[in-house]
């Protein structure tokens, strides 16, 4: 049997092969995205509807020289311990002091994503104990984070082709500061732990989203747009290999009308990809323990790539008790608007929500809606070019430089370019064909000096980097378009005239 869901639109991750969730093992089952939510077996009568349910966490790291409460600096992969303060190393006596750039990322997020921003909010401890967290508690915002009830609308791609997009949003109910924490290295063959504290107390964002997907491609097309969304804005990198974009995963399955049934939490997925395959592999196990006569735990679990699927890490059956209590060292957080702002207050001392409002560069969507009626192009084609870091701008600086239309450009740069920069997994900023050389490689083409063909030739040349233009290659390999008619005919009687014998098979037939 195959769960599909009620709109009828198969999960895409499944007919991707490599893109997708390995095959589900005998007896499991896929599960089918579709645009209006939820999914029903289908195949084997009698068997109960199952609605699959998805919520997510995402910790976003901060776009700061320094960290949240202490002036030590933010740097990936620097020498261990080698960025750690006092007050990050919890000597007594230390007190946090609260980075200004990180509250203003916070509130920038906020509201690209739509939320309200709370004028007065709230900073708590929550205590755990690891060994990468000195304190044994970590700074976060409980009880009243800084931005609540917002939304994030998305696209989901129901077709490979990329040529059918669902207009998808998912509610936002909370954004929360808060600070990270270190790093535990386990070393088996030594049977050690190393800790690293470079990244305890880097600023974070926590965005907490509602429970509104009920698959993996659902989850990743809502990361993506997210990611986009932080990077336009600058407020965090986003890049997951380096850990700048955490995600956890909120999974579970019910009956229609039925209450939720219990989530498994899986941790820490450091890539889209992986986060797509582990939503659909816990929904599939889910189904299949349920359908089994089994029972779900309330239980963290990790996403095994290799083996592509969940495994168990923690159950959380006995709550943990954070014991959450107001931070003592640290008083309310107090943003303004142009109607609360004092009018004797120091602007350099506070943080101006319409300020910040007004500031806002154009959002991804926007971004695109300004494309599509710039140039001309396929709403799916906006996306590729967004979707790629840097692409965008490549596209339109070739624009600019070609006599083509942009219509015909958007082929070469997606169909030609694209192709040779995933085959080599180069970044666009690391092609060895600028904008200016593939523009002037088009104008070669659009003035018919060669052919489509020939253009792709020169391309080809133009990828191993030797710094020659095209117009050189063209010379050199003897590409041009004839355009002398009397030249044409001198080389044609050439060949008849070389070719005696199979001219005259061919005329006698």
């Amino acid at each position: 049997a195959v769960v599909r869901g009620c709109g009828g639109v198969w999960c895409r991750a499944w007919r991707r092969g490599a893109g997708g969730p390995a095959p589900a093992p005998r007896g499991q089952r896929a599960v089918a995205c579709n645009a209006r939510g939820g999914a029903v077996p289908a195949g084997k009568s009698g068997l109960a509807p199952w609605v699959p349910v998805v919520g997510l966490e995402i910790h976003a790291q901060i776009s700061s020289n320094s960290k949240l409460f202490s002036g030590s600096q933010v740097q990936f992969a620097a020498p261990p311990n080698s960025l750690v303060s006092f007050f990050d190393a919890s000597l007594p006596g230390t007190l946090p002091v609260l980075n200004r750039r990180c509250v203003e990322a916070a509130v920038m997020t906020g509201l690209a994503l739509n939320c309200s921003i709370n004028k007065k909010s709230l900073f708590d401890r929550k205590h755990y104990f690891y060994a990468d967290l000195p304190a044994g508690y970590q700074i976060t915002q409980q009880r009243v984070p800084i931005a609540v009830n917002g939304s994030l609308s998305y696209s989901l791609c129901i077709d490979s082709k990329m040529s059918q997009m669902v207009p998808k949003t998912v509610r936002i109910k909370q954004i929360q500061l808060e600070q990270d924490s270190g790093k535990s290295l386990h070393d088996d063959t030594r049977s050690q732990t190393l800790v690293d504290l470079n990244r305890a107390g880097v600023g974070l964002m926590e965005v907490v989203m509602e429970p509104d997907m009920c698959c993996g491609e659902e989850a990743a097309a809502a990361v993506r747009e997210l990611q986009l969304i932080l990077q336009t804005l600058g407020s965090s990198q986003a890049v997951m290999a380096e850990g700048q974009l955490r995600v956890d995963a909120n999974v579970s399955v019910h009956h229609p009308g039925e209450p939720y049934g219990v989530r498994t939490e899986v941790k820490n997925i450091n890539s889209i990809r992986f986060l797509a395959k582990a939503v659909d592999y816990e929904i599939q196990r889910q189904i299949e323990e349920l359908e089994n006569g089994g029972t779900i735990q309330n239980e963290t679990r990790a996403f095994d790539s290799k083996l592509g699927c969940t495994v168990p890490m923690r159950d959380k059956e006995g709550k943990q008790d954070y014991r959450f209590m107001p931070e003592p060292n640290l008083p309310p957080l107090i943003l303004y608007d142009a109607k609360s702002l004092p009018a004797n207050m120091n602007h350099q001392q506070v943080v101006n929500i319409d300020l910040i409002r007004e500031r806002l560069p154009d959002l991804p969507s926007v971004q695109r809606a300004k494309l599509v009626e710039r140039y001309g192009i396929l709403p799916e084609h906006s996306f590729t070019l967004l979707n790629e870091d840097g692409l965008s701008e490549f596209f339109e600086n070739v624009v600019k430089q070609t006599q083509m239309k942009p219509k015909k450009v958007i082929g070469w740069i997606l169909n030609d370019l694209l192709s040779y920069l995933k085959q080599h997994s180069l970044t666009v900023k690391e092609s060895p064909v600028s904008s200016f050389l593939l523009a002037d490689l088009l104008n070669l083409l659009e003035k018919k000096e060669i052919s489509s063909t020939a253009a792709k030739q020169v391309l080809a040349e133009l990828w191993k980097g030797d710094g020659k233009t095209p117009l050189e290659i063209v010379k050199e390999k003897k590409l041009e378009l004839i355009q002398d008619q009397k030249e044409l005919e001198q080389i044609c009687q050439a060949v008849i005239d070389g070719q005696e014998n199979e001219v005259i098979m061919m005329v006698l037939g």
